[in-house]
């Protein structure tokens, strides 16, 4: 079986690489199909699934928020799957740019990026608190750790050190369960999913 994520950045599958391995087991083939940013995923995702041809995939799509509405981004890449023939897709939104996941967990950030005292300092801030709500959280991780976080080697270096179970974003969360979820079905179609 082929796991594919069609993503808008490689900062996106440098953290996929290294959280992936504790989601999914080792049987599944995963394959990144990365973007040069949100416009290009947009304008290239029908034709790039459409002509995929490898046989028993799954696909995964994954963008950032930014100041999109998410509900409309969502529908927006839907429909794109569809249009392509693919309405199995699974499209998830991150609310509102990837960094939001590293606020979600902290103790993450400072393992990978060899740092201390986020998670006192900033561990429960009110302006942390709900991780998907910070406003630039990308310009916010580069802050607080002292320009230690760079987008593509922060990503690579945090991924392996994220909790599947503790990460406090909720898009996060939907993430995680999205792609379970998928995976249940591709290896038990017709089990119903009671969690």
């Amino acid at each position: 079986m082929n796991l594919v994520f069609f993503l808008e950045e490689p900062s996106a599958r440098e953290m996929l690489k290294g959280l992936l391995p504790h989601v999914l087991p080792c049987l599944v083939s995963i394959r990144y199909i990365v973007f040069e940013g949100k416009q290009d995923l947009k304008k290239n995702l029908t034709r790039r699934l459409r002509g995929w041809r490898s046989p028993n995939s799954i696909f995964v799509v994954m963008c950032d928020q930014d100041a999109s509405c998410c509900s409309a981004l969502k529908s927006e890449l839907t429909k794109k799957c569809q249009d392509a023939g693919k309405p199995e897709a699974v499209v998830r939104i991150v609310c509102r740019e990837l960094e939001s996941w590293y606020f979600g967990d902290l103790a993450a950030v400072e393992s990978g990026l060899g740092t201390s005292g986020l998670v006192r300092r900033y561990g429960n801030a009110s302006k942390y608190r709900v991780p998907d709500r910070i406003h630039y959280p990308a310009i916010e991780l580069k802050r607080i750790t002292r320009n230690a976080y760079q987008k593509i080697s922060g990503s690579r270096s945090i991924g392996p050190m994220m909790s599947v179970d503790s990460n406090k974003s909720h898009s996060f969360r939907v993430f995680i369960e999205g792609v379970q979820q998928v995976l249940r079905d591709a290896i038990e179609p017709n089990v119903p999913y009671l969690g």
